[in-house]
């Protein structure tokens, strides 16, 4: 199974997260499509003020189950090797995903302040087929 992120590729933070993704994966899962891409991301009919609300992971088999922010986040790690056993508590802790929504927005609303911003938009090796294919 495979699923797309959708990521800043021009933010710091964003970019250390994908390449440990694509350390821990090895593209075998994930797939990755920088948000700056805009002809790869209305492919899949998504606008640059739709990244604003964060990372967004795409399920490759059924484009329509889409998950973003925080809840990209979680589903991402829950896919990866034992990561459901981490995920599962963290959601299962009273109050404890309310908090994690609430500081998730506030990175993504202040990354660039708090972890620098690239000169140039990283792209992965572990990108979609031209960036594009469904």
């Amino acid at each position: 199974m495979n699923y797309y992120v959708v990521y800043d590729g021009n933010c710091n933070l964003c970019v250390t997260l994908v390449r440990l993704l694509e350390t821990l994966d090895q593209g075998k899962i994930f797939h990755y499509i920088p948000m700056q891409d805009e002809q790869a991301i209305a492919h899949w009919d998504i606008t640059p003020q739709g990244c604003e609300l964060g990372v967004i992971l795409i399920d490759a088999k059924e484009p329509q189950r889409r998950w973003q922010g925080s809840d990209a986040a979680e589903e991402i790690g829950r896919l990866l090797p034992l990561g459901s056993i981490f995920v599962d508590a963290y959601r299962a802790l009273p109050g404890v995903k309310w908090v994690g929504d609430r500081v998730y927005a506030q990175v993504r609303d202040h990354r660039y302040t708090l972890f620098g911003q690239r000169s140039c938009t990283y792209h992965s090796p572990y990108k979609t087929a031209q960036g594009t294919s469904r």
